[in-house]
């Protein structure tokens, strides 16, 4: 039994007869095309007519991937602007390392070579750090009485004397430094041989010698050096140089203000002399201690 529609709604060429007409119809432009192409031009032509179309239809693809090229390429150099900027503070850091660490290697070249002139009484030393005591210019090192280091020991560097050793601890040493206010020394001027006592100055980082006659032979650049009547410090060390000369007529004394030759704010390691016990004045307090007991003993 067969269906179909109604004779009223059955109009024109039936449905399975335009199928067989254009399966027919494919077939043989197909053959037509593969043996003489001659459809070729058509594909051609309309290739030409579909190109802007095609072109237009793609644009939202090119847009979007052309805005992620950008924004991925902005990622990239952003990422190896900062590569190329830790890179460059890294060379920078070790660039001040090297330079930092030739320095240091100079100036312990520098103390080795002022070590043999003086002899093997003389003992490499590390600055540990600096007093905090604003009224008073201390340091200390990482050696004390286990290295054979006494208290009144000169400390110098490549240059001169830096100062002297005041307090000693099993492994530490405290250094005070010629420009401290209590801290003094025997000078003589090297160009005339003139002596005098230099004190630590009023002003930071500088020093005085005092009770200088007015009318004395020194002058601005003159160097001073130790003159050895102390037994403690060796003859011969440069001390400090004469920054500035004062006289007046109403004053016996002229104010002479030194500058120090060593560089007391500057390095990492200092020279101590070690000295004998025997070599060393008493201190002031020792004296009167020993007084008393000379007193004690007699009664």
């Amino acid at each position: 039994m067969e269906y179909g529609p109604p004779p009223l709604f059955n109009q024109g060429v039936s449905a399975r007869a335009r199928l067989a007409f254009f399966s027919f119809l494919a077939v043989a432009l197909i053959v037509v095309d593969s043996r003489a192409g001659l459809l070729e031009t058509i594909r051609v032509g309309v290739g030409v007519v579909l190109y802007p179309l095609e072109q237009l239809m793609l644009l939202p693809r090119d847009v979007s991937g052309r805005v992620i090229d950008f924004f991925s390429t902005v990622s990239l150099l952003q990422k190896e602007n900062e590569q190329l900027r830790r890179a460059a503070v890294e060379r920078a850091q070790q660039l001040a390392q090297a330079q930092t660490l030739d320095m240091e290697n100079e100036r312990l070249r520098k103390l080795l070579g002022a070590r043999e002139r003086l002899g093997n009484n003389a003992q490499l030393a590390q600055i540990l750090y600096e007093s905090r005591d604003r009224f008073s210019r201390k340091l200390v090192l990482d050696r004390g009485g286990q290295s054979d280091i006494v208290a009144g020991s000169p400390v110098l560097d490549e240059t001169g004397v830096v100062g002297q050793v005041t307090r000693v601890f099993p492994l530490t040493a405290e250094v005070t430094l010629l420009t401290d206010k209590d801290q003094t020394i025997p000078v003589q001027v090297m160009r005339n041989g003139l002596r005098g006592v230099a004190y630590g100055g009023i002003e930071s980082g500088t020093m005085e010698l005092r009770f200088l006659a007015s009318n004395a032979d020194i002058v601005n650049g003159d160097l001073l050096v130790t003159s050895g009547i102390d037994a403690v410090y060796p003859s011969g060390l440069p001390v400090a140089t004469v920054r500035s000369v004062e006289r007046t007529a109403k004053d016996q004394f002229a104010r002479v203000v030194l500058a120090p030759v060593a560089g007391v704010h500057s390095h990492a390691h200092l020279l101590v002399l070690q000295l004998d016990r025997s070599q060393i004045p008493p201190r002031p307090e020792e004296r009167k201690r020993e007084a008393e007991a000379r007193k004690g003993s007699r009664k």
